[in-house]
């Protein structure tokens, strides 16, 4: 996992660069990228927010867990990806693409559920308990999203001045506690607190359970984020560090 402390923009074919003056600069990659983080944050929370599951612990017992935590993480990992390759501006506006895909899927879920329903279809019951999330957990998702994406960028874009580009995994898990730490802190007390069948015990278990295992998949995947890193800065011939960079998080330019 680790990289011995080497600086990424001292490998062959890498050039350091401050991220102000990429401010034009086209990339063959980053839209691949950003696609993918706008994809895999959708479709957690399409497939994955409500459903609560349990894991049967040695010692322990029945642990339970949101099952979003199985794919949510990954976007984080590419959250870092964007930070770490091309900069906080970019990885900026990747964060306000996949807010504005996650109002678009709400507004979508709330108007086909509300839709008049046709004569002979049996289907809605089903329909509403799978997309009738409701504006509350759409709320939650929303505010936990934006809070936590954009720590867990701003922390790794600083982490990387800090280090000198040195030690990657320092970085993308320092900054996946953070950010992680603040989505699940926000998300299921908006989303749950209150509810009959989310009492205070287990809404506690859950966001516990949610942030180790979101912090352990990044140290899992650890070993994936270098290659993706490392082939990125590769391809683009670029190591980007966000000195004079402007980080408030109130606009997508680059």
């Amino acid at each position: 996992m680790s990289d011995g402390g080497m600086d990424e923009s001292a490998r062959p074919g890498i050039r350091p660069v401050d991220a102000r003056a990429l401010a034009g600069a086209h990339f063959r990659y980053f839209d691949f990228v950003m696609v993918a983080f706008v994809v895999v944050l959708l479709l957690s929370n399409v497939i994955g927010a409500e459903k609560r599951s349990v894991i049967d612990l040695p010692g322990i017992g029945p642990w339970p867990f949101g099952a979003g935590i199985l794919f949510f993480p990954v976007a984080y990992v590419l959250d870092d990806v964007l930070t770490e390759v091309y900069g906080y501006a970019r990885a900026r506006r990747a964060t306000w693409a996949g807010f504005a895909a996650l109002i678009f899927l709400g507004v979508m879920e709330w108007t086909v559920v509300h839709l008049p329903v046709a004569e002979g279809w049996t289907g809605q019951a089903a329909y509403e308990r799978v997309f009738g999330v409701g504006g509350r957990i759409i709320f939650a998702s929303l505010c936990a999203f934006w809070a936590g994406d954009f720590l867990n960028a701003l922390v790794l874009a600083k982490m990387k001045i800090w280090t000198g580009g040195k030690w990657l995994w320092t970085r993308t898990i320092g900054s996946t506690v953070v950010g992680e730490g603040v989505d699940s802190l926000i998300f299921y007390p908006l989303a749950f607190y209150g509810l009959a069948d989310w009492p205070v015990e287990t809404l506690l278990m859950v966001m516990l359970s949610q942030f180790v295992l979101k912090v352990s998949w990044e140290v899992v995947l650890t070993p994936v984020t270098y290659a993706v890193v490392g082939w990125l800065k590769r391809r683009e011939g670029i190591d980007v560090f966000d000195r004079g960079t402007n980080f408030t998080p109130f606009t997508t330019r680059v």
